[in-house]
């Protein structure tokens, strides 16, 4: 199977083995002439990444790193990137990581050179409208997990710590979207198996979530089924053989289409992990691959139907709710994902700030049933203590 080719929903994605080459001719043609790459501190003594400046000066532009993005990047990583960006005086950025790296980077192109703060263009209301779109910085994002699918996506969430507890805020505008992206299969084979492992089960949860949203969108719901298919076929090969192109390659696939896909909308697997993260400064995939069965559990009633149609695509030998349920559980423990959020340290005493942080999390809102905050309580309890209900 040839797995090459050019596409351009929701964006122009190049795909296939060594397509980082293409790195420098496409920032040249966005009219970049001095790129900032965007990355973080584990991953820029590398060598991808002196491979992929050196791509960059080949084609004439002038090239330098910034790596002060950490896990669930917050606003000062943010703010700190828009100073340097602006000081060097660049014109582009390239988004290199994973998804903390490619969500701090479209948050810098958007707001450098803004003259409003950071958080007033969170995801509220008509906040984006207030945005200078003519001022943001053009983008070519080069995803190295398969997992966030943030390469695809108009959106990026940012945790602020300016307040009494960390919260994560989702910073939008439809611009945000990377005028190009490179898969290359080749930057993820060194990626640690529990690596994968989690990165692939985020893709799966943003594939299930915008699936079992109760928004009306049949091209991101026909997206997301096929972005599930590739995950359980494809997962448990690059999590047991890392240098499995093939492998490699679908999974990033399916990671850019989970992104494409929650243009649907998420749900209450979000809402906890994004309140998780933001207090724990937990992996995000990690979170959402714990969390994923005890969701499914309480959305059951409304969800079930789908879940016998999406079983039976997936050519599962109990084609229904409880075939599902019993598929990821296996799953999860065929990638040593932990069944509880207690095995990563997650405590009950923040239960009651779990409850009403996830209540009010953007990602809520796509959730197939409305969860208060005390339902949000008790299925992060749940979580925490293995009881699937």
């Amino acid at each position: 199977m040839d797995l090459h080719a050019n596409w351009n929903f929701p964006t122009a994605i190049t795909v296939g083995e060594g397509c980082l080459a293409q790195l420098g001719e496409r920032c040249k043609a966005l009219k970049m002439t001095k790129v900032l790459l965007i990355t973080d501190p584990g991953l820029v003594d590398f060598p991808m990444v002196n491979e992929a400046i050196a791509y960059c000066t080949q084609a004439g532009l002038e090239a330098e790193v910034f790596c002060e993005i950490q896990g669930n990047p917050t606003g000062e990583h943010v703010r700190a990137g828009a100073s340097f960006f602006n000081a060097g005086h660049f014109d582009g950025v390239v988004a290199f990581g994973g998804g903390s790296s490619l969500d701090a980077a479209k948050a810098i192109a958007m707001i450098a050179k803004q003259s409003l703060s950071l958080w007033s263009t969170e995801d509220v209301g008509d906040n984006w409208t207030h945005i200078d779109a003519s001022l943001m910085i053009p983008v070519v994002a080069v995803p190295t997990t398969a997992g966030t699918g943030s390469e695809v996506g108009r959106a990026s969430v940012i945790t602020d710590t300016d307040g009494s507890h960390p919260i994560k805020r989702i910073i939008f505008h439809p611009n945000m979207l990377p005028a190009n992206v490179l898969l290359d299969p080749h930057l993820t084979v060194g990626l640690p198996a529990h690596i994968t492992a989690a990165t692939g089960l985020d893709a799966l949860s943003h594939n299930l979530e915008a699936y079992c949203s109760s928004f009306y969108h049949p091209m991101a719901e026909g997206i997301a089924i096929e972005g599930i298919r590739l995950v359980k076929r494809y997962l448990p090969r690059a999590v047991a053989n890392g240098d499995d192109i093939e492998a490699r390659t679908q999974m990033l696939v399916a990671s850019s289409m989970g992104a494409t896909s929650f243009q649907r909308g998420l749900g209450a697997m979000h809402a906890i992990a994004h309140s998780l993260g933001a207090l724990y400064d937990k992996h995000h995939g990690l979170l959402n691959a714990i969390l994923m069965p005890y969701v499914l559990v309480r959305n059951r009633r409304v969800i079930e139907e789908k879940i016998i149609r999406l079983s039976k695509y997936l050519e599962l030998d109990q084609a229904n709710f409880d075939g599902f349920l019993a598929w990821v559980i296996t799953l999860r423990a065929q990638l040593s994902i932990p069944h509880t959020l207690a095995e990563i340290g997650i405590t009950l005493d923040d239960q009651v700030l779990v409850g009403k942080m996830s209540v009010q999390d953007a990602a809520a809102g796509g959730n197939p049933i409305s969860l208060s905050e005390d339902d949000y309580s008790s299925l992060f309890g749940n979580a925490v203590n293995g009881h699937l209900g």
